[in-house]
């Protein structure tokens, strides 16, 4: 099979994506989690930009092994000299230099005539490539350039030295067959175009960027710009893992192979989504928490009986653990209790009868049903009276010059119990006096906050998950102040582990 290289381009065009500039450790984070990605180069960056690119630059070329690392520059002597210096203690190092080559950039942003802009080319193409091992062209706005003036340049700075040839649609105005016509005109009328790879960089502007660059791959482009989660100038670029998972999946069809580790694409999602603060939106392709979850009672069905029923891949093959059955209105019976099954709870027929009622019922009112809503229809509906934890009082004592301190009054079956205790912070310290007073010994593995009304008296909703006993436990808590809604979600996942531990001792089969 074909090798397509991977180009990811996260922290040069991902990072001009409006609000998700990193600083330099984050940058060598990526970078890094790249490497393990096993993608085959990575654009570090514009080094002429500013002193924070240049050292970022500098610093992943010097720590980050495998990968080739690249840097951007203008057809211009200094920009390129720059990208040098930034980039030389790499193991493996690249010169990337372009210039716009459509007519209404050349008239309106360069002010150049075409001729003018293929000899700056070619003199910039030949000047890196006296200083750098390789290097890569890409003629700007390629899509919008007349396709005769794309073939000569294309011809001039191969013949220069480019050894990567880089055909970006840079405002995503292509679509899939004319992408196609593209690439099949470049490598049908280019004679030297054997000396080059022929590269993609597909933006997103309709929708179109991963269908474009399929579209150029099966053409013979055999190198592919991406990012992950697709971010990028206006609407993105291309996504790597989108990309990656239709070569893997489809590649008896394509006869195509990447040298990526698609076991780490979840977790290069999650990094750069927790690094920029962009959410993976739910229904994204691959890496979305819906992207292996069902609601349908009929995918349900087959999903139970047979995974590739309704899973063209497995969760496991992009880094997720397992597929999920999504309980909501649209679920059936025969989901509802092979749920109750994984969980350990073995119900008789008139029980289960009794909690698929009520689980309806509560479908109706909420979008989904979480397993925490499943024990406590368990426990709190067919077994009334179980305890639970309330919280009647807490004061917080927080301030530059002061420790955090935390008071809390918790009730537990009638019973009364105050604790206090210090923390990193106000909302540390208030669960360290909520963990004292109840005596559960948990690990926060994740908190998050927003706003759910506008305004200064804004609503916010906290949500925590908890790790009790290796389990996992989510809660949910809503007020104007945040410490009293982290302190509500708090005891919210508290309450949800002690409906599931009861529950499953229970009604555990015998």
């Amino acid at each position: 099979m074909d090798h397509v290289a991977i180009f990811d381009t996260t922290l040069r065009d991902g990072e001009q994506s409006p609000g998700a500039s990193m600083d330099i450790e984050q940058k060598l984070e990526i970078a890094h989690q790249l490497a393990r990605l096993g993608v085959d180069a990575i654009e570090a960056g514009f080094p002429v930009s500013s002193p924070h690119q240049f050292d970022a630059c500098r610093q992943i070329a010097e720590q980050v092994q495998g990968p080739v690392i690249t840097g951007l520059a203008r057809t211009v002597e200094k920009d390129i000299d720059i990208v040098r210096d930034a980039l030389s203690k790499a193991e493996h190092w690249r010169i990337h230099t372009f210039i716009a080559t459509s007519p209404i950039h050349m008239k309106h942003k360069l002010n150049m005539e075409a001729d003018a802009v293929l000899e700056k080319a070619v003199k910039a193409v030949s000047y890196a490539r006296g200083i750098a091992p390789e290097v890569e062209f890409s003629p700007e706005d390629g899509t919008r350039t007349e396709l005769d003036f794309l073939c000569r340049i294309t011809e001039a700075v191969i013949d220069a030295g480019a050894t990567v040839v880089n055909i970006p649609d840079t405002v995503g105005y292509s679509v899939p067959e004319e992408m196609a016509e593209f690439i099949s005109t470049l490598k049908n009328r280019v004679p030297n175009i054997d000396k080059a790879i022929l590269s993609v960089h597909c933006h997103n502007d309709l929708g179109l960027a991963v269908a474009n660059t399929l579209a150029a791959v099966e053409k013979g482009a055999r190198q592919v710009e991406v990012t992950i989660n697709g971010i990028g100038e206006r609407a993105g670029n291309a996504a790597l893992e989108e990309v990656v998972m239709t070569l893997n999946t489809r590649k008896e069809r394509l006869g195509l192979t990447t040298g990526v580790n698609t076991k780490q694409l979840y977790n290069s999602s999650l990094l750069l989504s927790s690094i920029v603060g962009f959410p993976i939106p739910r229904n994204k392709p691959i890496v979305g928490d819906n992207a292996f979850a069902h609601e349908s009672g009929i995918h349900q069905d087959g999903v139970i009986k047979n995974r590739q029923t309704y899973e063209i891949m497995t969760p496991e093959s992009v880094g997720k653990e397992e597929s999920s059955i999504v309980l909501g209105r649209h679920s059936g019976k025969h989901g509802f209790t092979n749920r109750l099954k994984e969980l350990g709870i073995s119900l008789n027929k008139e029980e289960t009868d009794t909690a698929y009622q009520r689980f309806l019922e509560l479908a109706d009112r909420k979008k989904e049903v979480y397993d925490e809503d499943l024990f406590i229809i368990i426990g709190q509906e067919l077994h009334n009276g179980l305890g639970t934890y309330k919280l009647n009082y807490f004061n917080v004592i927080s301030g530059n010059v002061s420790v955090p301190t935390a008071t809390v009054r918790i009730e537990i079956n009638d019973e009364c119990i105050e604790e206090a205790a210090t923390g990193d912070g106000p909302i540390d310290a208030l669960f360290n006096a909520i963990d004292r007073a109840t005596k559960v010994k948990t690990r926060l593995a994740r908190f998050q906050v927003q706003a759910v009304t506008p305004g200064k008296q804004a609503l916010g909703e906290v949500s925590v998950s908890l790790e009790i006993e290796e389990n996992i436990s989510v809660g949910r808590g809503s007020s104007t102040d945040i410490i009293e809604a982290s302190g509500k979600a708090y005891v919210h996942a508290l309450n949800k582990h002690l409906m599931m531990k009861q529950a499953t001792e229970a009604h555990r089969p015998r």
